[in-house]
């Protein structure tokens, strides 16, 4: 069963940064580059944000008025502090995680098969920023399918339906930002990989469903892209093989 393939996939991956020393600091590194993004501007929110409050809305003289102005001004502040998570991630993502996840991708793919599979004829700037275009269309797909869902949570009947159709929605898009990275580095058009992520759907919900473990899921998004790297590796492995078998005997393909 695919969905019971893609969480063995992500276990592996964890299993296999555990017992290797360079791949488990990569990880905790990209954890900690996360953790430090979020913090400093949680601190630089919480810090202001009297001032920006009262940009937006003076303080009054009113008792009443005064405690409204409080819950107000803790409510934007934690509007803000959601939104820096945010930002705060996909600046990570996009800037370091981009560098991290590769690294960790060439050190399975160098182990697994003695190399590392990449175009030739570009330069490092070049090829840097061709990650980071497709790390961001892999944000941009996952962000309007989530917001799709959510608005229709507003409109339809089905609130908590739509919520768990959501969760199970951003950790497959968060199960391919792993699996994509060795077809990203190949130059593989963005369509035929998202095509690629559509007929493994099953495969992509099961090896996210651990991103939906509180607390535990941040060990296992640091590490996933092992196991995305070693997914796509054997699964590119047995095409080669099926293709050499029908090459050597026709008759299978008939």
């Amino acid at each position: 069963m695919e969905l019971l393939r893609g969480i063995s996939y992500n276990l592996r991956g964890v299993m296999m940064c555990v017992g290797n020393s360079k791949l488990f600091l990569l990880g905790t590194v990209r954890f900690l580059i996360v953790l430090v993004a979020v913090g400093f501007s949680a601190w630089l929110i919480i810090g202001f944000h009297s001032e920006i409050m009262a940009q937006l809305w003076e303080r009054p003289e009113s008792l009443y008025l005064v405690f409204l102005w409080h819950l107000l001004s803790w409510i934007l502040a934690a509007f803000l502090i959601g939104i820096t998570v945010v930002v705060s991630y996909m600046i990570s993502q996009l800037l370091f995680s981009v560098i991290i996840m590769d690294y960790m991708s060439r050190i399975v793919e160098n182990k697994i098969t003695g190399r590392v599979g990449e175009p030739t004829g570009l330069s490092f700037l070049r090829f840097f920023f061709y990650l980071i275009r497709q790390e961001i269309l892999r944000t941009i797909v996952p962000v309007i399918v989530s917001l799709l869902l959510f608005f229709m949570g507003w409109f339809v009947f089905l609130g908590p339906v739509i919520s768990i159709l959501s969760a199970i929605a951003v950790s497959a898009f968060l199960a391919w930002d792993n699996t994509d990275i060795v077809p990203a580095r190949r130059l593989i058009p963005f369509r035929q990989r998202f095509r690629l992520f559509l007929n493994s759907l099953p495969f992509h919900i099961g090896f996210g469903l651990p991103f939906l473990i509180p607390i535990l899921n941040i060990a296992f998004l640091c590490f996933a892209p092992v196991g995305g790297t070693l997914y796509y590796l054997e699964r590119e492995q047995s095409e080669l093989n099926n293709l050499s078998d029908k090459t050597i005997n026709p008759e299978i393909s008939a």
